[in-house]
């Protein structure tokens, strides 16, 4: 092992980036965060998100980020699209190495020590992903994306709260608490403003709502729009383990809300993860480093 490397772990996402910066024998030396690296968003906008939280790692442990030491292990959201995957690569600085998955596998990798369970990572946005032992095969679903797909995400939480909201302006429903935690939230104070922000709200705006759907858990609409997303949970589950053998992780920041909401039938199966997608990069890292040994 070469001993002037660093191994770093990189989750990315919709809504924000998350480093883990280690040595290279994978001793922890500092963790980060910055804005959101998911490829949808834009490669070089992710590149940038990179940079910065990695130099706030190196920073933290007092280091100089010199990207020719810099082995990089990345779960990165939307990498399934090839030319967002190829315009990602090409943009790569000078690395040490780089290797790069979806976020869903580097959770997996995260959730269980190793790449075999179920995990149902929910975020931004969704995708739920399995291995066993018997094939090893990696599986996905759900992760469809933004506006159509991701069930149970926030963004999709959000997509489907706001209009709870539009119907408090028009007279269609009650202007409840529910409706004004949503629309001040929002800065919208009538229709013109609200169709503003409808206009320009991208996947994180909308995820940026299912905060204020947990807080308002008890009331009618939220409970039933939680319901259903614990209802889409189930079905992933089932989807990718019809055998009901594997262990299950619900990962990401509204994985611990949406607990409560998964069918009676799967909460038994139910794990807390070990650790999260940027600890499931840092094990890429370490794989990659020592193909570089390998290949020396």
């Amino acid at each position: 092992m070469n001993e002037d490397l660093f191994l770093i772990g990189v989750d990315g996402g919709g809504t924000g980036t998350r480093i883990v910066l280690a040595d290279a024998h994978g001793r922890e030396l500092a963790q980060a965060a910055s804005g959101p690296s998911g490829l949808g968003l834009g490669v070089e906008r992710a590149w940038q998100a990179i940079a910065a939280g990695c130099a706030d790692a190196f920073a933290q442990a007092g280091a100089a980020l010199d990207w020719s030491r810099c082995v990089l292990g990345c779960g990165l959201a939307g990498v399934n699209n090839r030319d967002w995957l190829a315009a990602f690569l090409a943009q790569a600085p000078a690395l040490a190495g780089l290797a790069v998955e979806s976020d869903a596998y580097t959770t997996l990798l995260g959730a269980h020590g190793s790449a075999y369970g179920v995990i149902v990572a929910l975020g931004t946005g969704s995708v739920a992903a399995a291995a066993d032992r018997d094939d090893g095969e990696f599986r996905t679903v759900s992760g469809y994306g933004f506006p159509s797909g991701d069930e149970a995400s926030g963004a999709w939480l959000g997509v489907r709260a706001i209009v709870h909201a539009q119907h408090a302006l028009d007279g269609r429903g009650p202007n409840d608490d529910l409706a004004q935690a949503l629309l001040a939230h929002v800065g919208a104070h009538d229709r013109d403003e609200l169709v503003l922000w409808l206009c320009e709200a991208n996947q994180t705006a909308y995820a940026s709502l299912a905060r204020i759907v947990i807080a308002h858990r008890a009331h009618p609409f939220a409970a039933r729009l939680l319901g259903e997303a614990g209802v889409q949970i189930g079905k992933m589950i089932a989807a990718l383990d019809p055998s009901g053998a594997l262990p299950i992780a619900l990962c990401g920041g509204l994985g611990a809300p949406l607990r409560e909401y998964v069918p009676q039938i799967y909460q038994a199966r139910l794990r807390e993860p070990l650790s999260d997608s940027a600890h499931g990069g840092l094990q890429l890292a370490q794989r990659q480093a020592a193909r570089l040994v390998g290949d020396a």
